[in-house]
């Protein structure tokens, strides 16, 4: 019996075994008054298009922690392959393993093959590995690079479904990126518009959405060339204190004053070190 057992199938990924068990709490819960907990909001803008000569990926730098903002200089532009990187939104430790996970075995695929891989290899690695999870694993990337075959560019949603795209953004500040790209694309630009493109779409996304902010990364791929450009530019500059916080004494009037004497008693304590020899 124990041999049945430890050679049947283990199936990976997680357990959905008590999502009917959930969904009726939730419906008791609701009868008394009681919300379940929500999903954590996050915030992020990132984009990339396909210009003539390869792709720019472009991506804020604010890590955000509930309303807290827990680093103002993140990095959300991943390294897959030394021609393919990959921008990340949604839950910061997801999109930095999912990016660790995949480009480890891109390099082993790589050294098997003695070529670098494919842009479509990396969009298949990464939808079935998040499809497997069904969308537990919070990662919403950018995927883009050029191989043998040109410039891609993808979409990779949680859940594992794909888009292959002239120009894509995500994040909490996808719509006021899209708005931009929308109004200003056009096939087969030059770098440096595409660049300030990406840089406008970014800048769209920190000045209209609250979980995007301070500076603007930017991950331009050519054919050979990876020029990683962090940061390109600074969005939100500190601004300069006009008021003055301190106050002179007696501005706050002292209504009542009480002093308390304590009587202690004053204890030596000495110390000896402990003979080891």
């Amino acid at each position: 019996m124990a041999t049945v057992s430890v050679c049947q199938y283990q199936p990976s990924g997680f357990s959905f075994e008590n999502c009917k068990r959930n969904a009726l709490l939730e419906a008791d819960c609701a009868k008394f008054g009681f919300n379940a907990p929500a999903a954590r909001k996050t915030g992020t803008t990132i984009c990339g298009i396909v210009f003539k000569d390869g792709v720019v990926l472009g991506a804020d730098t604010r890590a955000t922690e509930g309303m807290v903002v827990a680093d103002k200089n993140c990095s959300k532009i991943h390294y897959i392959s030394p021609n393919i990187y990959c921008c990340g939104a949604g839950t910061a430790a997801d999109t930095e393993m999912t990016t660790q996970i995949i480009s480890s075995n891109l390099e082993l695929h790589s050294l098997t093959t003695s070529r670098l891989p494919r842009v479509a290899t990396a969009n298949r690695m990464l939808k079935q590995m998040l499809f497997r999870y069904q969308g537990y694993i919070g990662a919403a990337l950018v995927l883009g690079g050029v191989d043998c075959t040109g410039p891609h560019l993808y979409s990779i949603y949680p859940h594992g479904s794909t888009d292959k795209l002239p120009y894509v953004t995500m994040g909490s500040g996808s719509l006021a990126a899209m708005a931009v790209f929308e109004d200003r694309f056009k096939p087969d630009m030059e770098e440096e518009e595409a660049k300030g493109l990406v840089r406008d779409a970014i800048a769209a996304g920190i000045f209209n959405d609250l979980g995007s902010g301070s500076n603007i990364d930017l991950c331009v791929i050519t054919k050979g060339k990876v020029d990683y450009l962090r940061p390109h530019d600074v969005a939100n500059n500190k601004g300069v204190r006009t008021g003055s916080y301190r106050y002179k004494r007696g501005t706050t009037g002292v209504l009542t004053k009480t002093v308390t004497p304590l009587n202690m008693e004053v204890v030596e304590e000495s110390i000896h070190t402990m003979d080891t020899s």
